[in-house]
């Protein structure tokens, strides 16, 4: 229990300074905040796939693109309200899941990756080509916004504080998941998955069980997405996505509970600062992406835990030293 409890403690001071961001950061810096928020939810999602379980996936841009699409089109053409549009959206994401996850992760290693990679092809392809459903690249706009009671969250300051609140829920989430048995199955699978088998762990209902999660949660973000621009094009849903998802978390740092929100905001603000110079914003990242993994092999967060472990181990070991000596 004490991971969890430190995973709280941690996102309380996250929320304290969520709560006065508003208050110093103009509409235009908090609308590059809100995708960093966005960009961390599917991360999140991700993370569970990738960093505690181990299964390498280039297809999450397909799910996200699901979510945003099912919300756009129920609200638009089925005139559904924008929050039973968001559920539905997260089921028939699901559904999709399901569907694809029993025959893909069946593969290993290369094979799954390729797989993976071709289902976030086909989900861009059907996006872009099944224009009676999607409009192709015209797009679908007028998507209405999403609302709290009285409150419609059209404005960045409202996004943004709902955006946030979110992502922190899901970490905190991600952390009481990965705590629990289902967790410590999961880490034994990545770890290795013929001996989880050997011990009586359920492996392939596991790894389908976080595909699907992991797929729904991207789904959630995708929707967000689509209230928040309010239109939805196949353009931000390419294969590009899925790699720029995994470039978040190996900058952030794969497997940790932060590292999702770390490497999304710095992936997001730097593509921003650098968006004047596009013939050089590929090799800021090349060269940000090489640094981490030749400096911060674990990512930012995986690093700076490691270094600071051992500072807590030897001060816990010198005051029972302490005591023991009193």
């Amino acid at each position: 229990m004490r991971r969890p409890r430190s995973v709280l403690a941690w996102a309380a001071l996250a929320v304290a300074a969520v709560a006065i961001v508003p208050f110093l950061a103009n509409d235009y810096w908090l609308n590059i905040l809100i995708f960093c928020g966005l960009y961390g939810i599917m991360a999140v999602g991700l993370n569970l796939l990738v960093g505690f379980t181990g299964q390498i996936s280039f297809g999450h841009n397909a799910f996200v693109g699901l979510g945003a699409y099912a919300s756009a089109i129920l609200t638009t053409r089925l005139g559904w309200p924008a929050w039973p549009a968001l559920g539905a959206a997260m089921v028939v994401t699901a559904l999709a899941a399901l569907a694809v996850g029993y025959p893909t992760l069946r593969l290993r290693g290369h094979y799954l990756a390729m797989g993976t990679a071709a289902l976030g092809v086909i989900g861009f392809v059907l996006f872009s080509e099944m224009e009676w459903l999607t409009q192709g690249f015209m797009g679908i706009s007028g998507v209405p916004p999403l609302a709290l009671g009285p409150w419609t969250l059209d404005t960045p300051g409202r996004f943004f504080y709902f955006t946030w609140t979110v992502l922190l829920l899901l970490c905190y989430g991600s952390a009481r998941l990965v705590s629990s048995r289902a967790g410590r199955a999961l880490r034994a699978i990545r770890g290795d998955e013929v001996a989880a088998g050997a011990l009586g762990i359920a492996t392939t209902a596991y790894r389908v069980k976080v595909f699907v999660l992991s797929a729904v949660i991207g789904a959630i973000a995708g929707s967000l997405f689509a209230h928040w621009v309010t239109y939805v094009s196949p353009e931000p849903f390419s294969l590009a996505l899925a790699i720029q998802l995994l470039v978040m978390l190996f900058i952030g740092g794969v497997g940790t509970i932060w590292g999702p929100i770390v490497g999304s905001s710095l992936f997001t603000i730097v593509t921003e600062l650098t968006s004047r110079y596009q013939a050089y914003s590929q090799l800021v990242f090349g060269v940000l992406l090489v640094a981490v993994l030749i400096f911060a092999r674990r990512g930012i967060v995986g690093e700076l835990t490691a270094r600071l472990r051992p500072r807590s181990a030897r001060s816990q070991g010198t005051t029972a030293a302490g005591e023991g000596a009193d």
